[in-house]
């Protein structure tokens, strides 16, 4: 599995013009399943982004995890392209992306590991067109894979 995890102040997801859903501060995560994930990788991902320092403590360094401030929220928006393989030509294969079905149930599984912490976890709508909005905040932008060979 594979996550871009965004520090934002903000952020939204619209399917066919309707906001599906906001939040204000937190994480974004853009997650991808790739075809050998399992729940194991779930479980490494969520761990490590629940627990991710890196938000402002009062000292100005990144020392406060989304565990740390139950003020903040966390957004999962799936995105198999995480999975583009761009090294020939220039057309992305995303051979190495899940096939739909999984993705969607790792995607689920992925997202009641988070919401076991009793907070609102915010989605976007699995294999829809969505409009992703954020302000990325320091930024910051951390890559995240569950494999050795990232």
């Amino acid at each position: 599995m594979r996550a871009v995890v965004q520090r934002v102040s903000q952020a939204s997801v619209r399917v066919a013009g309707e906001v599906i859903s906001s939040m204000g501060e937190g994480l974004l995560v853009l997650l991808g399943v790739g075809k050998n994930d399992a729940e194991g990788d779930a479980d490494y991902l969520a761990e490590k982004i629940l627990n991710l320092r890196i938000f402002l403590g009062e000292d100005g360094d990144m020392n406060i995890s989304y565990m740390d401030n139950p003020k903040l929220r966390i957004m999962v928006i799936s995105q198999f392209t995480l999975y583009g393989d761009c090294r020939k030509g220039r057309r992305p294969s995303f051979s190495n992306a899940a096939v739909p079905q999984r993705a969607e149930e790792l995607y689920c599984y992925f997202i009641s590991l988070l919401q076991r912490e009793g907070r609102e976890v915010y989605c976007g709508r699995f294999r829809a067109m969505m409009e992703v909005a954020l302000v990325n905040s320091g930024p910051v932008t951390i890559l995240l894979d569950s494999r050795k060979e990232f």
